[in-house]
């Protein structure tokens, strides 16, 4: 991989698409910007709107650099934040309060990490909000030493033996008492609005089945990082989605079982009693499986298959630790494909009724996946890095890696399930 100077990562803060300045600062987790390239949220009024990459020379303002290149982006058409009329179709109605929720985090062995998540769990402006930690498969008494010493009485401690992030998502479930039950992962850092904004169109829209949100990398140190959310890390925009089963989205044809476009387990949140009626997460998926992932993948598809709504919203942000090395970037790639072709292997299995329009879908689907490797995500907002320049080309290599995955996926799930974690 070619070398590649750090990217500061900052919030930007206008009243209004044009300005003015209301502030700049360090995104949290990241380091303060220094002259060079920078990589901007850009929030208007408060919400996020729109990302843009630039950079500053020494003597000059960064905010007056970024905010030019803000004003071209949310004035030109392009950005959500300037299409009032579709923003305003795409939102539900405000509601009162957020329901209760209960937010869960999975977690193996990195305490570290895990205390930087909860602090910033513990700083949300919900106002009826309880954490669970599921500790997986723990090698050791960290995790439990940590919330029940240091965030005791804040914080529930559940333990589950059973290794897999799906086996721990549904021991977090069935400890959780929240209306509504949010995840996200050890490695995050919650936006103090986060659970407010991603519970409360649950109360607005009784058919809601699922909500997820908006995933930012705390930091663009490394080659491997930059690599990733150049070609379109786990971001899905800033327009609101309503994805409705009763009325497929045109212009995705191969709807649900696209599952990857309505977001990721890092910021995800369900009505707890259409989740547990769908039957929870399928524990032959997910990390620390042989199935390697798509247990957040197999969920969407499962709410959605009986007639819920889900919802994108940017308003629910986190900011996520992109791992940083070249073998955690192709550990990733493995893992997206295996993840992949588990879901659908796992939909198929636990869901036969659904097994005509899987197997119409599968062959185009797959040939999507294919062309999603190769792409990785659409570059007109703000990533660092056009596709398809030679800034930062997508490896083959890792394209390669993940086909391997989408073969071995259906393999690794069904060796999940035979190794008994199927229940």
């Amino acid at each position: 991989m070619n070398q590649q100077s750090a990217i500061a990562v900052v919030e930007l803060d206008l009243a209004a698409p044009e300005g003015p300045v209301l502030g700049l600062r360090a995104a949290p987790g990241a380091d303060e910007p220094v002259p060079g390239d920078v990589y901007a949220l850009v929030r208007v009024a408060g919400r996020p709107a729109a990302t843009v990459l630039g950079r500053y020379e020494a003597g000059e303002d960064p905010a007056e650099v970024l905010a030019a290149l803000a004003a071209k982006r949310l004035t030109d058409g392009t950005a959500p934040v300037a299409d009032a009329e579709r923003l305003a179709a795409a939102e539900p109605p405000r509601a009162a309060a957020p329901p209760r929720a209960s937010v869960i985090v999975a977690t193996r062995e990195r305490p570290g990490s895990l205390a930087r998540a909860l602090d910033s769990l513990l700083a949300q402006d919900h106002p009826d909000h309880e954490l669970v930690v599921v500790d997986n498969a723990p090698r050791t008494s960290a995790t439990r030493d940590l919330v029940t010493g240091a965030y005791a009485g804040r914080v529930r401690y559940v333990r589950e033996d059973r290794p897999g992030l799906a086996a721990a998502h549904n021991a977090g479930v069935a400890a959780a008492g929240g209306e509504v039950l949010a995840f996200t992962d050890d490695d995050v850092i919650a936006d103090p609005r986060w659970l407010t904004a991603l519970a409360a169109p649950f109360a607005a829209d009784p058919g809601l089945g699922c909500v997820t949100g908006l995933i930012l990398p705390a930091r663009l140190t490394t080659p491997a990082q930059i690599l990733l959310e150049s070609h379109g890390g786990f971001a899905k925009g800033f327009a609101p989605r309503l994805y409705d089963p009763a009325r497929p989205p045109a212009d995705e044809p191969l709807f649900p079982f696209t599952a990857g476009s309505f977001g990721s387990g890092a910021n995800m949140a369900f009505r707890a009693s259409a989740l547990r009626r769908a039957g929870g997460f399928d524990p032959a998926t997910g990390t620390g499986t042989p199935a390697r992932g798509g247990d957040d993948l197999y969920a969407f598809v499962a709410v959605l298959a009986a007639g819920h709504r889900l919802r994108y919203t940017p308003d629910a942000l986190v900011w996520h630790h992109h791992r940083e090395t070249w073998q955690d970037l192709r550990n990733q790639a493995y893992g997206y494909g295996a993840g992949l072709t588990a879901y659908l292997t796992a939909t198929l299995v636990r869901r036969p009724a659904l097994l005509p329009a899987l197997l119409a879908r599968v062959p185009r689907g797959l040939a999507h996946a294919r062309t999603m490797t190769a792409e990785r995500g659409g570059g007109s907002d703000g990533v660092p890095g056009e596709h398809g320049t030679r800034h930062h080309p997508w490896p083959a290599s890792l394209s390669r890696l993940e086909r391997r995955g989408m073969l071995y996926g259906p393999l690794g799930y069904l060796r999940a399930r035979m190794n008994g974690a199927s229940r």
